[in-house]
């Protein structure tokens, strides 16, 4: 008799989508396989009601996940954020992701920023393999986390430029299988991002934003030197254009463009040519992969205290071919700040999104501006 611990990782995997991989339909879709893609949910509810767009918006408590390197333009001494994602809300209620996140500024031109991302995967049954008759032997609790910890800086009154450093832990079983000892993955991991801000005086104009994330090491889940999988590293750029209507009515609209820098997995080839593909070979190789994602998010702010927000967001079939519209609400009141964001039920099967019919929630402490 042996644990079932390949039955928790495959149900961990199930339950994460940590290897995309494609499902038998009457059109298969090869979704390009990474690992830890909690690195991908959007870790605030702000940007979650934007439909992800986050890489041109003003800064905030989470920039540190989008863009650090806006975090110097903020006109708030520092911020802390805390937001909680249920995850596959329709059938369980113990999976979720936690994020906690802030910066700092030291002075006018630069910032200290961090975060935390913890993934919390459930209980998972275990049983003892007795033949004809399985034996109950408690149950597993996989979990996953980030810690990160960034430096930005402006380089001019228009530009800025930050640089973020992540550890990767991912807990989703242990045990030997067949001769394989499983066990926890670790990795690490680094952002380079820039940004452009084109607002004048009154708050109106265009920003821009480039990100490159989680660039970094493989990540194994066994003692097989020879299977490590590719972190979620990413390619993104965005824009946001902020109308200023008078004193008390704003408008931003945002667009974010992505591509998943990962190499599709060839199954002509195997996944031997795929494991023994090196990080950076990787990252060129995924320009042929079809993997992008576009966000169109859309903003009404009223005095600065009320908001609203909506967004709609599209991914091309390599990606994961989902499709799906956001809606958003933001209240602040002093230094706090309550922001809501769901998103609709839209899709089928490996289309549906794990967050259908979910509301998260975030919650932002302001530490005060720079004229206080």
């Amino acid at each position: 008799m042996r644990f079932q611990w390949k039955k928790a990782i495959v149900l961990s995997i199930a339950v994460t989508g940590l290897s995309k991989i494609s499902i038998a339909q009457e059109k298969p879709i090869n979704i390009v396989q990474t690992s830890v893609p909690f690195l991908t949910i959007s870790p605030d509810a702000r940007s979650g009601g934007m439909a992800n767009t986050g890489i041109a918006n003003t800064p905030d408590a989470f920039s540190t996940f989008w863009n650090n390197a806006k975090i110097p333009f903020s006109t708030s001494n520092g911020q802390i954020g805390l937001t909680y994602t249920p995850w596959l809300s329709d059938i369980t209620s113990d999976v979720y992701l936690l994020t906690l996140a802030g910066y700092y500024k030291p002075d006018e031109s630069s910032a200290i920023s961090g975060g935390v991302r913890y993934f919390n995967l459930g209980s998972i049954p275990l049983s003892l393999d007795g033949g004809d008759h399985a034996i109950d032997n408690g149950t597993a609790n996989p979990k996953e986390f980030s810690l990160e910890a960034g430096y930005s800086r402006k380089l001019s009154d228009k530009f800025g430029v930050g640089a973020t450093f992540r550890y990767i832990h991912s807990n989703l079983g242990s045990g030997v299988i067949d001769g394989t000892e499983y066990k926890a993955g670790n990795a690490y991991a680094f952002d380079l991002s820039g940004y452009y801000n084109g607002l004048d005086e009154t708050g109106q104009g265009l920003t821009a934003g480039i990100t490159l994330s989680n660039l970094g090491t493989k990540i194994s889940y066994s003692s097989d030197a020879d299977s490590k999988m590719f972190l979620p590293a990413n390619f993104g750029i965005g824009g946001a254009y902020h109308a200023v209507l008078d004193d008390d009515n704003k408008l931003t609209f945002g667009l974010d463009v992505d591509h998943l820098m990962v190499p599709k997995l060839d199954t002509a080839q195997g996944l031997v040519d795929y494991y023994s593909t090196g990080v950076a070979s990787g990252w060129g190789k995924s320009f042929n992969n079809n993997a992008y994602a576009f966000s169109l998010g859309a903003e009404y702010g009223y005095d600065d205290m009320f908001f609203l927000r909506a967004g709609y967001h599209a991914e091309t079939k390599s990606e994961g071919d989902m499709k799906y519209f956001t809606a958003g609400v933001g209240i602040k009141y002093n230094v706090l700040k309550f922001d809501f964001a769901y998103l609709a039920p839209s899709g089928s099967g490996v289309n549906r999104n794990p967050l259908s019919n979910t509301l998260r929630f975030s919650l932002t402490f302001d530490l005060g501006s720079q004229n206080n």
